[in-house]
C-alpha cells in the first residue's frame, strides 16, 4: 500500500499521539515502511502546520528522536488542570490502569493500553507523580519503560506484598 504524503503526516501524528514519548526516527520509518527522509519531511510539514496554526501542540526533537508535546504558550492552564486532578480522588479509568499494573504488572504502556483500549499516558503520568506506581527501563528492550505498584502504594492499601491484594493468584494467571 502506498501512502500519500498528507497520509504519512497524519499517520505520524497519530503514532506520536499515541506514543507519547520521545520516538526514535527511524523507528517511525520501519512502522510506516518508508525511508527516514521521507518521515524527516513529513515531520518538518508537521511542524509547520503546528507553527503556522492557532494549535496546543508542537514537535520537540533531540537529535534523531521527536516527540509531540504541548505549547508552552498554554503551561499556565495545563498546570492548574493537573493541580485540580490531583485535588480529586482518582478517576475510574485511573483506577482501572492501576489494578492492570498491580495485578498484571509489570507492564509497559503499550500492553496498559492494549488492555484498556485508549491512550493512557496522561493517567500514567498522574499515577507517577502521584508515587501510586513506579517506571524502570525495561531489561529487554531499552526504549520501553515497565510500570509496576509503588512501595507507595502498598502501604497505602495495607499490605506487605502484591500478592496478598484480593484473588491476585486467579488474576495473575488469566493472562
Amino acid at each position: 500500500m502506498t501512502m500519500t504524503n498528507d497520509k504519512i503526516t497524519a499517520a505520524i501524528e497519530a503514532i506520536l499521539f499515541v506514543y507519547g514519548e520521545p520516538m526514535e526516527i527511524k523507528r517511525i520509518a520501519d512502522i510506516l515502511k518508508v525511508e527516514e527522509n521521507t518521515v524527516d519531511e513529513a515531520l518538518k510539514e508537521l511542524e509547520s502546520g503546528y507553527l503556522a496554526e492557532n494549535r496546543g501542540l508542537k514537535l520537540i526533537f533531540n537529535s534523531r528522536q521527536v516527540q509531540l508535546a504541548t505549547k508552552p504558550d498554554f503551561a499556565d492552564f495545563l498546570e492548574n488542570f493537573i493541580k485540580e486532578e490531583f485535588k480529586e480522588n482518582l478517576t475510574p479509568a485511573s483506577l482501572e490502569t492501576l489494578s492492570l499494573i498491580a495485578y498484571l504488572g509489570p507492564l509497559s504502556r503499550v500492553q496498559i493500553e492494549y488492555h484498556r483500549g485508549v491512550n493512557s499516558s496522561f493517567i500514567l503520568r498522574n499515577l507517577l507523580i502521584r508515587g501510586l506506581i513506579e517506571r524502570f527501563p525495561n531489561p529487554q528492550k531499552g526504549n520501553v519503560y515497565l510500570y509496576q505498584p509503588s512501595f507507595d502504594l502498598l502501604k497505602y492499601l495495607g499490605i506487605s506484598k502484591i500478592e496478598k491484594l484480593p484473588e491476585y493468584e486467579k488474576f495473575k494467571t488469566i493472562i
